[in-house]
């Protein structure tokens, strides 16, 4: 893999509003007069929406990976992005140009500044932009926070629901509760939609019922697949991912969209998603990275870790955690004994440092090291006479995972 520098000039940079100017703007109003203003590209189009906490993406991915085997041209909008804005928009599991993003970004810049559209709007509205033209058959959207308020639940035909794993995160926004954040995922859900979920805790499950039977929508409940399928991405959550999206697509066959039992095992098992339990390389030396963001997925983490062969000598993990996260839990879930943690800066992102950590945890202090880069730390490592066995975990952050990707090689 060709190695790259973390920082290009990037002309979609200059075209879209950063987070930290505009903010947190949840709302349908904006991106529905935008629309409006535009006709309304792909309102004839049947979406696959997909809400929960984590897994999220995963589902998308093996959606997409499934329809690109059963030559079905779909168009997919995902975030966050790793390294490139394009990452967020695909069609038939393709990025959208750099070209063509800034040309579609261009084209709907005024009405984006009339109506103060979001960062997430803005990529949405050029995504149903590029996918009208593109002329795809169906999309696959996944909700960027919540569901009721979220962007992509703008859209009018939204008949299958796919819901991740449901968790806290972003409490803020969404309600200090897990009932409450599940009321704001489950709005997601249509009137006579099919709606397939993995499994939920039981709290969880009585929201989305109730909020399937009010709109008359039927709901399935999948188990994770067994180990005779073969899965492209790591990790046993995602065989509860899976199992959604291969819910969803015997769904199909409800828009008059046919795939066959072939495509989706070759679409699982060829499917693809960085930075999720993903192993990469640095100067030839392994590194484990996975953008866990909140005690739901760190917990699974953990889970993971016991997979792991030489995991009990203990594991150094790389954790870099946005300040609104809830970062005590989620390094109790990840700490165990003999490991060792390193607390890092998130660039350009307000972040947990070494000292609240060990005041919030007092318990996991001596475990605790702080670095300003992450290239320190790797340097650290390398000094050392071996390499960690398991290999140093990179977490708590899909953005910590975007800007170490440009050094390593697969």
């Amino acid at each position: 893999m060709k190695r790259t520098t973390l920082k290009k000039t990037n002309p979609i940079d200059r075209l879209i509003p950063s987070f930290k100017s505009q903010g947190m703007n949840l709302g349908l109003r904006r991106i529905q007069n935008v629309l409006n203003k535009m006709g309304n590209p792909c309102k004839d189009i049947n979406a696959i929406q997909i809400a929960g906490t984590n897994g999220k993406g995963s589902i998308a991915c093996f959606l997409e990976s499934c329809l690109i085997q059963a030559g079905i041209k779909a168009g997919c909008t995902t975030s966050p992005h790793l390294m490139d804005w394009c990452e967020r928009i695909k069609v038939d599991g393709e990025m959208i140009s750099q070209e063509d993003f800034v040309k579609y970004i261009k084209d709907i810049k005024k009405l984006s500044l009339e109506e103060e559209l979001t960062p997430f709007e803005l990529v949405i509205a050029t995504a149903f932009n590029y996918f009208s033209q593109k002329k795809v058959q169906l999309l696959i959207l996944e909700v960027g926070l919540g569901g009721r308020l979220d962007a992509t639940t703008v859209h009018p035909l939204r008949p299958l629901i796919a819901i991740a794993g449901i968790g806290l995160d972003h409490c803020e926004h969404l309600g200090k509760t897990l009932t409450d954040i599940a009321k704001e995922k489950a709005a997601v859900i249509t009137p006579d939609s099919i709606v397939i979920s993995s499994r939920q805790s039981s709290e969880v499950q009585e929201v989305l019922e109730k909020a399937a039977a009010k709109k008359n929508a039927k709901i399935s409940w999948v188990s994770p697949l067994s180990k005779s399928w073969d899965l492209g991405l790591q990790g046993d959550i995602q065989r509860e991912n899976a199992a959604v999206a291969k819910g969803i697509l015997e769904s199909l066959k409800s828009l008059g969209l046919e795939i066959s039992n072939e495509a989706i095992k070759a679409g699982l098992a060829s499917a693809s998603w960085p930075g999720r339990l993903q192993t990469m390389f640095w100067e030839n030396h392994p590194i484990i990275l996975d953008g866990a963001h909140n005690p739901h997925s760190t917990q699974q983490l953990s889970k993971e870790r016991n997979n792991w062969s030489n995991n009990r000598f203990g594991i150094i993990w790389i954790i870099g955690i946005q300040i609104h996260k809830d970062a005590p839990k989620m390094i109790r879930h990840l700490i165990q004994e003999n490991d060792t943690a390193w607390i890092i800066p998130i660039n350009n992102h307000k972040s947990w440092n070494k000292e609240e950590l060990s005041q919030a945890c007092p318990e996991l202090s001596k475990q605790l090291r702080e670095e300003i880069s992450m290239h320190n730390i790797l340097k650290k490592l390398i000094s050392r006479n071996a390499w960690p066995s398991p290999p140093p975990v990179v977490t708590g952050s899909l953005y910590l995972i975007g800007e170490l990707m440009p050094f390593l090689s697969h």
